[in-house]
C-alpha cells in the first residue's frame, strides 16, 4: 500500500501526518527521520485497527502542485 504523507517543516523540526489515516502523525528533527517515524506509525496505525476489528482506509488522497500568477 502507498499512502500520501504530507510533511511540514516547522522552525526546529519536521511534522508529518496522513490525511487517509486520521490520528497517524509523527515528528522528527530531520525529514530523513520523520520520513522513517511515519512509516513505522503507519504500520502501527493499521496494525492497530486490524486489531480492533476495524476496517484499514485504502488510500485515496492525492496531491498537486498548482502553479499561482502572486504579486
Amino acid at each position: 500500500m502507498k499512502y500520501m504523507v504530507i510533511i511540514e517543516k516547522g522552525e526546529k523540526d519536521y511534522g508529518a501526518y496522513v490525511p487517509d489515516l486520521p490520528g497517524c502523525v509523527a515528528a522528527a528533527a530531520t525529514r530523513d527521520q520523520v520520513i522513517k517515524l511515519i512509516k513505522e506509525a503507519i504500520e502501527l496505525h493499521i496494525e492497530g485497527l486490524r486489531e480492533a476489528g476495524q476496517p484499514v482506509p485504502q488510500p485515496s488522497s492525492v496531491s498537486e502542485f498548482v502553479d499561482v500568477n502572486a504579486a
